[in-house]
């Protein structure tokens, strides 16, 4: 895993996970595509290009770690499907069965409920 596109990344300002989370990622060595679904005036963060969605990056997307309320994850599925990642994380408290199992039927592997940054730590990055 190399690359991440973060759903629902949010800024420093607000200290929350969907901060500090993708930012200890990036710094464990993976590019970050930051996607946020607030701040629409946002167009760096993490010193990096912001993207409206999956789909609008160039590059292939290995993970994409999603903080988002678990009734709006199947706003973004459409994008999820067509954008093809290998992986989708749901962060630490959010859970959508059929989404999840909607990203499985299409060979896209999905993890729920945990937190990227405890894995990493887990792994030695």
């Amino acid at each position: 895993m190399r690359t991440v596109a973060v759903l629902g990344i949010k800024t420093s300002e607000t200290g929350a996970p969907a901060y500090f989370v993708p930012e200890y990622a990036q710094r464990a060595g993976l590019t970050i595509y930051p996607i946020p679904v607030y701040y629409p005036y946002l167009t760096q963060l993490l010193g990096e290009r912001v993207y409206r969605s999956v789909g609008a990056i160039d590059d292939r997307v290995d993970l994409v770690d999603v903080f988002r309320r678990p009734q709006d994850l199947a706003a973004h599925l459409d994008d999820l499907l067509a954008a093809r990642p290998r992986a989708v994380w749901f962060q630490t408290g959010i859970r959508n069965d059929e989404v999840a199992q909607k990203l499985a039927e299409s060979g896209i592997d999905v993890v729920q409920d945990r937190c990227l940054m405890v894995e990493l730590k887990a792994r030695g990055r």
